[in-house]
């Protein structure tokens, strides 16, 4: 078989096997037989790049970083549904629209499923465009992104129209959600909130690649197009389902409003047994001359309404208020609950949030408080029942003093927290910001958990930050639960994490404000610890991002000087504490970009890669305005030239792009 017949053959092969798993739920080959077949694709297409081609199943894994998300006008507007939470308004919805016509009326419903929106487009059996709802009448284009969620078809099959757009739901299944959180917490991380709050932020990150391991699934359920097949919105998803897309299953025909009725009713019931979490029922008018016959109002179709379900809500008794201390100092009230089932797991303990929430809901010790899921996974105290209520519980009273190391805690004026200030000799403060700084996002330190660091705190191994990277084996060879392979492990990855980059170093510190993005943008604007700490309030507030309240703290943080003592002691034990600017061999390409095509006879793409950035150069797998050049070798990929040509992007080969800046591999 030729090579090109090969590459298209297993690109064909993978996209039905993709489709099958992640769309009908059906494995046909092992996962060893897949990933063979998949690592054939990706050596056959990096030997050949001229059949590079942008829906080939080896793109599902990302590019690499975004520059960001432009917004674009939606062809059609993406309008938000009128909501109703009561039977009545329903019929009373079917009252208006058979005053509307005197045609009969045949109703869908569909679950509502809670996760979020996204409106895709096809051009000749391709996805060209996916668009986030934003304001309904622009949103964010997020294509790079739904190109790696795999249910989500790349190429069409069958008889589709010419040009369209779908639209459905972007979420995470509840077990996925569960298998992410646990790792999260393995990995010392705080679990995220729900699957859609979840789903929606991996959809606007910028690093593909970090999108492509989250499990984000998608259902569609809704067609736009001037040349759809049926007038019938039922029929053209059924249709739809024969191009590749995948469509909810529960889906249902009614031609009265009881039928209706009876589909809200069986679902209100079920729903804490569907893998995903949904919060109501859409119902829709089948017929499309109907749905333009009935319009719209300014805000929302007519001929279509949400029926929101209740938050599943019960009752147990608050048996204890606890103090938690976070690694910044914040005290978080906690609710310890008399255990309770709620929407599928034992609850036995409820976040308070302040002392606002606390004084609003008066709660109190020994009350019976309803607790609250909603699409929350975290569970929250929502009110109490007052009638109930023994009448000799006393009022809550906010603790004054650290429940840790007994300091006196601070409120901030504009903030509802509680704080102690005890920052470098307060137990809990101390072993969270160890939690904190050995976590994946920051400085990966495999082999030690909350246990260990608490082991090592009462050993007095641990004090400060620092004292990681003095731990020697003789030491911990003897303490208890840790044997020889053990201490070995967790010396490896303590010396394993000298290599983490400057902006995840700034992010594992802990100072207060700082995340991830906060980190990036301060690495990239201050090349190096010493410029960072001795920057000026102007300097920090002139950073992107960067607003008065991160400022005076990492300003807060660099003037305490325990914390300079911890950070030289970090440098001086190897840890990277400037970019990898100032690494360069030179600035000669600054302020250029670069694409890169083709094999070269002396070097490789990666070695070209490395020549751009470290002569100042930044490297990008795409082309647009603000490429400077496409460099170009053997069987570079055409359709990158004659888009080079059309954005008027100069092309020069490897050989003379090394002689045009004298620089060497």
């Amino acid at each position: 078989m030729k090579t090109l017949e090969r590459i298209l053959f297993l690109r064909k092969e993978l996209a039905k096997h993709n489709h099958s798993y992640y769309v009908l739920d059906k494995s046909i080959i092992s996962d060893f037989e897949f990933d063979s077949l998949l690592s054939e694709l990706i050596n056959l297409e990096e030997k050949f790049p001229q059949y590079f081609d942008i829906n080939s199943p080896t793109q599902r894994v990302g590019g690499g970083l975004l520059d960001g998300f432009k917004s674009v006008n939606h062809k059609y507007r993406m309008l938000s549904l009128g909501n109703t939470y009561s039977h009545d308004d329903l019929i009373d919805f079917d009252n208006r629209l058979n005053k509307l016509t005197d045609k009969p009326i045949e109703y869908i419903c569909e679950l509502k499923y809670d996760g979020v929106s996204i409106s895709l487009t096809y051009k000749n059996g391709e996805l060209i465009q996916a668009l986030t709802r934003g304001d309904g009448e622009q949103g964010d284009d997020v294509t790079a992104n739904v190109r790696t969620i795999k249910c989500i078809p790349l190429k069409l099959k069958g008889d589709y129209p010419d040009e369209f757009e779908i639209r459905g739901e972007i979420f995470i299944n509840i077990s996925d959600f569960k298998k992410m959180n646990n790792a999260r917490i393995e990995n010392n991380l705080s679990p995220y909130a729900n699957p859609r709050n979840t789903a929606s932020g991996s959809l606007k990150l910028l690093d593909n690649k970090e999108v492509a391991s989250r499990p984000l699934d998608c259902y569609l359920f809704y067609l736009l197009g001037e040349n759809l097949p049926y007038d019938n919105h039922y029929k053209n998803l059924e249709k739809a389902r024969t191009w590749g897309f995948k469509i909810p299953m529960n889906i249902e025909k009614y031609n009265t409003i009881n039928g209706v009725l009876d589909f809200v009713n069986k679902w209100d019931a079920k729903r804490t047994d569907l893998p995903y979490e949904i919060d109501g029922i859409v119902i829709k008018v089948n017929n499309i001359e109907l749905q333009k016959l009935m319009g719209f109002t300014a805000k929302s179709p007519r001929w279509a309404i949400s029926y929101k379900f209740k938050a599943e809500q019960v009752s147990t008794q608050l048996e204890k208020i606890t103090y938690q201390v976070g690694r910044t100092g914040a005290i978080t009230p906690v609710a310890n609950l008399k255990p309770i089932l709620l929407a599928g797991t034992i609850v036995r303990r409820a976040s308070l949030h302040n002392i606002d929430q606390i004084k609003r809901l008066d709660v109190r010790e020994g009350d019976e408080v309803y607790i609250e899921k909603g699409g929350e996974i975290i569970p929250k105290v929502v009110g109490v029942n007052q009638k109930s209520r023994n009448l000799f519980t006393k009022q809550t009273i906010y603790i004054t003093k650290c429940p840790s190391c007994n300091y006196n805690l601070v409120q901030n004026k504009g903030d509802a927290k509680h704080y102690c200030m005890n920052s470098q000799n307060c137990p809990a403060q101390i072993k969270t910001r160890f939690e904190h700084f050995i976590s994946r996002k920051a400085m990966n330190i495999d082999g030690i958990g909350s246990e260990t660091i608490e082991l090592l705190y009462e050993k007095g191994l641990l004090t400060k930050i620092s004292d990681l990277y003095y731990l020697e084996k003789d030491k911990l060879i003897v303490l208890d639960r840790l044997g020889e392979r053990s201490v070995e492990k967790i010396l490896y990855a303590i010396d394993k994490s000298k290599e983490i980059t400057y902006e995840r170093v700034l992010f594992a510190l802990g100072i207060r404000f700082v995340g991830e993005t906060v980190a990036k943008k301060l690495a990239k604007k201050f090349e190096n610890i010493n410029i960072l700490a001795s920057a000026s309030y102007e300097d920090l507030k002139n950073t992107d991002e960067i607003g008065e309240k991160i400022a005076r703290s990492i300003i807060d943080y660099f003037s305490k000087r325990n914390n300079l003592i911890m950070i030289n002691d970090l440098i001086k034990k190897g840890l990277s504490f400037k970019t990898k600017e100032n690494l360069r061999k030179s600035n000669i390409l600054i302020n250029h970009s670069f694409v890169v095509s083709g094999i070269f006879e002396n070097y490789t793409r990666d070695e070209m890669k490395k020549i751009i950035v470290e002569n100042g150069g930044k490297y990008t797998n795409s082309l647009s305005k603000k490429t400077s050049f496409l460099i170009i070798g053997n069987n570079f990929g055409p359709s990158k030239k004659k888009k080079a040509e059309e954005l008027g992007i100069n092309t020069i080969t490897g050989k003379k792009f090394l002689e045009l800046y004298n620089l060497k591999v």
